[in-house]
């Protein structure tokens, strides 16, 4: 079953588009942080970010880096943050949210990690990459 993001390039549920090109499509977040928050999203249904082909993830960026560009021009803000959670909808997708500050972005409260819980959790992730 198409996700609610195939639909909405297929023209089937109506957007706000910002762009597109062959492989991807930008377009705002009807529940957005801050004025501009855009979603991108490759054409191509893949459910989760990581898992799209080397290549094609590049270009990704490539097209997330000149949103931002686009984006911090048309709302004149500091820094455009890029999100990646990939919950709400099984579609890969890119947030990009225009932001003066950090306050703005909705953190968990965090705390200090122990240098021995660090240093462990690092070697995992050393032994898988």
């Amino acid at each position: 079953m198409p996700s609610i993001f195939s639909k909405i390039v297929a023209g089937e549920i109506p957007c706000a588009k910002v762009w597109e090109n062959d492989e991807f499509f930008a377009f705002l977040d009807i529940m957005p942080v801050a004025p501009g928050h855009t979603l991108l999203i490759p054409k191509q249904e893949i459910d989760y970010l990581f898992d799209i082909e080397d290549h094609a993830y590049q270009r990704m960026m490539a097209a997330a880096k000149h949103l931002a560009q686009g984006l911090k021009a048309a709302t004149g803000c500091k820094r455009v943050a890029m999100g990646v959670w990939g919950f709400e909808v099984p579609h890969a997708h890119i947030h990009l949210i225009p932001m003066n500050e950090l306050s703005q972005f909705p953190f968990p409260k965090r705390q200090k990690a122990a240098p021995d819980a660090l240093q462990a959790m690092a070697g995992k992730i050393r032994a898988k990459v």
